[in-house]
């Protein structure tokens, strides 16, 4: 899990219609930044020990919370679905029940239409990709093979990493894809290393949404492609302040379940790239895309093998079936989008 020309036009516009933000200058109004993105651009100037040691203590619980659900669930999503780890991409108000392959192939249209969407293709000579909460490297291995490039990716979790790398030895592809456990917030390269820095749905467990991004733009060569999908909440209306309770509360019991921080809106990312001075800016809702996903995902928790899977994997992932039904309702009413924001860094 920005801005806007009128307060919620930019992010609600089909995939077809997709505005493109070269310069601040196009932005007749900037929306209100979310509370959420506000007290993470506060935390900084905070003086107070006490609440500097709490926020710290707070950020290591959430990072080891996150390890330990991916080390524990991501040998029941590999038996289940395959190695990509995301939402697929489907044509909205597709009425076609796909088969499993179907939904794994959407799976790999999310990746492909996300590179399309960011104008990322063959002819560009993509060399270096990092791939930011990598998760078994799905996205890795695929950008690998289709560009000749050189990946590496981070998670915090030890197990996906691990099976990252025995999956790229097992598919030859060691020489090209490499894995390790580090933090997005402080990632262990050099600035400038990478053509495309890639962020597929791990945004939404950044409990600091500016210094995510600030990561994401030091480790992009100049000239570089990033490119951020990710879970938000719906874009606040002129004058709202904030979401309303009964939205916030459908929230946060999504987060308890899959250890998320705050959420922040789409253009919320947008205000945070242009204050950065990048380039290229774009951002499109793909909500309807990926509506068929969660109920799919629920589907195949139901059969024989997903059961038996689901209680054999453990309690963080019963309760996460548990929780998908909340997430197609907030996709439903609106309060869940799922985002694409993409941009360039200048030369």
């Amino acid at each position: 899990m920005k801005a806007t020309l009128a307060p919620s036009s930019l992010i609600s516009l089909p995939r077809h219609k997709v505005s493109s933000l070269r310069s601040p200058s196009l932005l007749i109004q900037s929306q209100r930044p979310s509370s959420a993105l506000m007290t993470t651009m506060k935390t900084a100037s905070r003086g107070s020990v006490a609440v500097t040691a709490a926020a710290t203590s707070s950020v290591e619980a959430l990072r080891e919370g996150i390890a330990e659900f991916y080390n524990e669930t991501s040998g029941l999503w590999e038996e289940i679905w395959g190695d990509h780890m995301h939402h697929g991409f489907y044509d909205p108000d597709s009425s076609v029940q796909l088969s499993d392959s179907g939904h794994r192939e959407a799976q790999i249209r999310m990746i492909e239409e996300s590179l399309r969407f960011a104008g990322v293709t063959e002819e560009k000579k993509i060399k270096r990709v990092v791939d930011v909460g990598c998760g078994i490297g799905g996205s890795s291995r695929y950008i690998a093979s289709k560009f000749g490039a050189e990946c590496v990716g981070i998670t915090l979790s030890p197990v996906q990493a691990k099976r990252a790398n025995d999956l790229a030895a097992a598919q030859s592809l060691s020489h090209k894809v490499s894995f390790q456990v580090a933090d997005a917030l402080e990632q262990p390269f050099e600035d400038g290393m990478f053509d495309l820095v890639w962020s597929m749905e791990s945004g939404e467990h950044m409990p600091d949404k500016a210094k995510f991004v600030k990561e994401l733009v030091r480790v992009a060569a100049p000239g570089g492609r990033i490119i951020i999908v990710t879970w938000c909440h719906r874009n606040l209306s002129q004058g709202e302040e904030a979401l309303q309770p009964w939205e916030q509360n459908l929230l946060d019991r999504i987060c308890k379940t899959f250890y998320l921080p705050a959420w922040c809106s789409t253009s919320d990312y947008v205000n945070l790239l242009q204050s950065l001075s990048l380039q290229d800016i774009k951002c499109a809702d793909w909500s309807e895309n990926v509506a068929p996903f969660w109920p799919a995902v629920i589907r195949t928790a139901l059969t024989w093998k997903g059961l038996v899977s689901l209680l054999r994997s453990g309690m963080k992932s019963i309760k996460g079936a548990l929780t998908m039904p909340l997430m197609i309702e907030g996709y439903k009413k609106g309060i869940i989008k799922f985002g694409i924001i993409t941009c360039q860094k200048p030369l």
